[in-house]
């Protein structure tokens, strides 16, 4: 055993169920393109795209009789439309249709929010349409007045096609889940062995894959389940799962993810992980999570369409009753009345804040960050202070050899290569750290003889006839060789970075010294300088030796270091620096880290790290990559700047249209029909809609 320190990490796991995903089973669940489910619209509690595309469709086709046959349109263009017998009731028969057929779902809407005592924008459509059609039975069976029958078939038709484009809208926004579906396919190709050794190619489907499988994966298919590549080499694109935009090569023993895109290789790969045991249908949880939790602004925006429901309603009657007092008609205060109910109804309010947050939360997963918890990524954009766990979050959580130094007589390649040759067959964490860093740079060593471990100490082998050996400063004491005065100067350096410290030592000569540590993530570097300039401060803490932690920081220029801290003591820091008026952001990937996840303000969790610190954190880091940190604050900003622009469009629009609808500008002849009020209402809706759009263009 080499006397140099070493750590090593364990992860949790958790029991799964093998209950297998694929693009038609989570269909039959409820995430079809078609059923959006965004929080904030139970209002459309059981719609979808093509009931409203078809209501607005006949709806449309009923409503050009019912104005041939009325009185606006001869009036306007001065025709005379065709009559026979019956021909008066034209406007009456389709309008009645209409208001059942194309009127329903905001009857039904409405019935839902009485029920659940939260009226909101279907009680208000459905008050208006059914004053309207109650007005113009009674007109048509006898009661002075004009109808408004045109007024309602209008109404209801350009409400469909307002609900119909608001729910396209969100479906879209919501393309996440379909898209994460669509990537697993259907059928795989299982590979076994005759009786007489042959191999076998059998297509099944991919529910029928078991663990330990052996599946091939042809050029340009997607890969049906988890696993391991025992044959073959190839690029795999991941983009949709992870974010990573180039393709990812892949040899004999990489990972693969179900769902990936092989790409011009023929891989064998081993299953490791099928239905909901796979890194898609994990992405897909959290994903399904996030589209039903909520948000701060969401609860907001939901008061505030409560409040306007209300002020709607108060708003129709004081019209009515104003507009009747001065002497107009019942049908022309009634027309008001429709009216203000309808430019009124809160839609762009009510999709203000759940559109954005459909389309960030969508946005998010296609760069690999998955977002648990709205109500995190929305605290995101408040954070001040960020803390990283540092092993496995700023460092790569596997030791390397992070310097090296010789004696002049080898190149560092040469030594690095006769190294790993000498510790191929060991064990030990830090020979395991030599051999790693060698074929990390490509280095292949040449395959030693005679390999003997000397307990306590080191190793010795045979390299190309060379007898060498390997160890810690214990080994140099024993064989009493004393390095040259470069390498002595090298590890008292790196020993007091906390480094390890491993000599190549050939009879009485030292050859090298490699410095082996938990090396730094080359993205850790970027990470901490964009949060820099991003005004924020960063912290790391970490279980470890304040050497060690120093080195880090210092490499990194971290702000603040906490070191040797208990793992049961990490949530306490938080809490420290909480109470001193900090908003923060904690990113960890192991058990120990979970308290600590819960306690910040926002959890941040490595996706490569154990099931626990996965499910405490309120945003998931698919690539395991520090730069992500400073993007989920960007988009957190970018996000929370739509619903403030949108919430204020929507109040906005209110203030100017309710007294528009009431007949303020009558006096200079301007008044709005109902029809003009509800184009004016999904207009606003689909300013909204469209602003919330954009967001697809932030870069993160």
């Amino acid at each position: 055993m080499h006397d140099a320190g070493h750590s090593s990490r364990v992860n949790g796991g958790e029991p799964h169920t093998n209950a297998p995903v694929s693009h038609k089973a989570h269909e039959h669940h409820g995430h079809s393109g078609d059923s959006p489910g965004t929080d904030g619209h139970d209002k459309h509690a059981g719609h979808s795209v093509a009931l409203f595309r078809d209501k607005f469709w006949w709806s449309l086709a009923l409503t050009l009789p019912t104005r041939i046959w009325g009185h606006m349109l001869p009036s306007a263009f001065g025709y005379a439309p065709p009559a026979f017998s019956g021909s008066t009731l034209i406007p009456a028969l389709f309008g009645t249709v209409l208001f059942v057929y194309g009127g329903a779902p905001f009857l039904k809407g409405a019935v839902r929010e009485i029920h659940d005592r939260l009226p909101g924008m279907m009680t208000l459509i459905a008050l208006a349409i059914s004053v309207a059609f109650v007005f113009s039975v009674v007109v048509t069976l006898g009661f002075p007045g004009m109808p408004l029958w045109e007024e309602l078939a209008t109404l209801i038709t350009v409400m469909l096609l307002g609900h119909w484009l608001e729910m396209r809208s969100i479906s879209q926004a919501q393309g996440a889940l379909g898209e994460l579906a669509k990537l697993l396919p259907d059928m795989a190709t299982r590979v076994t062995r005759a009786a007489d050794g042959s191999e076998r190619l059998e297509d099944i489907s991919v529910t029928d894959l078991a663990i330990g499988n052996i599946m091939l994966v042809r050029p340009g298919a997607s890969i049906p389940a988890d696993g391991v590549v025992r044959d073959g080499r190839s690029n795999v694109d991941e983009a949709l799962l992870t974010g990573e935009s180039a393709p990812v090569p892949k040899d004999v023993g990489a990972t693969v993810i179900a769902g990936a895109i092989n790409g011009t290789g023929a891989l064998r790969v081993e299953v490791t992980g099928t239905g909901d045991r796979t890194a898609l249908a994990g992405i897909m949880r959290l994903v399904a999570q996030a589209q039903t939790s909520r948000s701060r602004a969401q609860a907001l925006a939901d008061r505030a369409a409560f409040w306007l429901t209300w002020i709607a309603l108060g708003s129709g009657v004081v019209t009515l009753i104003a507009w009747l007092l001065s002497g107009a008609t019942v049908a022309v205060s009634i027309e008001r009345f429709v009216t203000v109910l309808v430019i009124a109804c809160p839609h762009a309010l009510g999709l203000a804040v759940p559109l954005v947050l459909a389309i960030s939360t969508t946005l998010g997963a296609r760069n690999g960050l998955l977002v648990r918890d709205r109500r995190g990524l929305e605290e995101a954009r408040r954070v001040t202070t960020v803390v990283f766990d540092k092993t496995g979050t700023l460092t790569l959580g596997q030791h390397r050899v992070v310097a090296m130094a010789t004696d002049g007589g080898l190149s560092e390649e040469d030594a690095l290569s006769l190294a790993a040759a000498v510790e191929h067959d060991a064990e030990h964490p830090v020979a395991r750290a030599i051999v790693r860093s060698a074929t990390d740079r490509g280095i292949t060593p040449t395959p030693a003889t005679a390999f003997e471990a000397i307990p306590g100490r080191g190793v010795r082998a045979t390299v190309q006839g060379r007898q060498l050996t390997a160890g810690g400063p214990n080994l140099l004491a024993q064989l009493g060789v004393q390095p040259a005065a470069s390498l002595t100067e090298f590890s008292q350096a790196a020993t007091g970075r906390g480094q390890a410290v491993i000599y190549l030592v050939e009879g009485e000569r030292t050859l090298a010294a490699f410095a082996v540590a938990d090396a730094v993530r080359p993205e850790s570097h970027e990470a901490v300088r964009r949060l820099h300039e991003a005004g924020i401060e960063v912290v790391m803490m970490t279980g470890g030796a304040q050497a060690v932690a120093d080195a880090v920081a210092k490499e990194l220029q971290i702000d603040t270091v906490l070191a040797q801290v208990l793992p049961d003591e990490k949530a306490s820091h938080i809490e420290r620096l909480q109470q001193s008026g900090k908003r923060v952001a904690m990113i960890g990937d192991g058990v120990n880290d979970a308290p600590a996840l819960v306690t910040a303000d926002v959890g941040i969790a490595i996706g490569a790290g154990s099931g626990v610190a996965v499910g405490a954190g309120d945003v998931v880091l698919v690539r395991s990559d520090p730069r992500d940190i400073p993007r989920i604050i960007a988009l957190s900003r970018a996000s929370y700047a739509k619903m403030i622009q949108n919430l204020w469009w929507a109040a906005g629009y209110n203030v100017v249209a309710i007294p528009l609808a009431a007949g303020a500008l009558a006096p200079w002849g301007i008044l709005l029909t109902p029809a003009m009020a509800a184009v004016l209402m999904s207009l606003s809706t689909i300013i909204v809609a469209v602003n919330a759009q954009l967001l697809r263009r932030t870069a993160l």
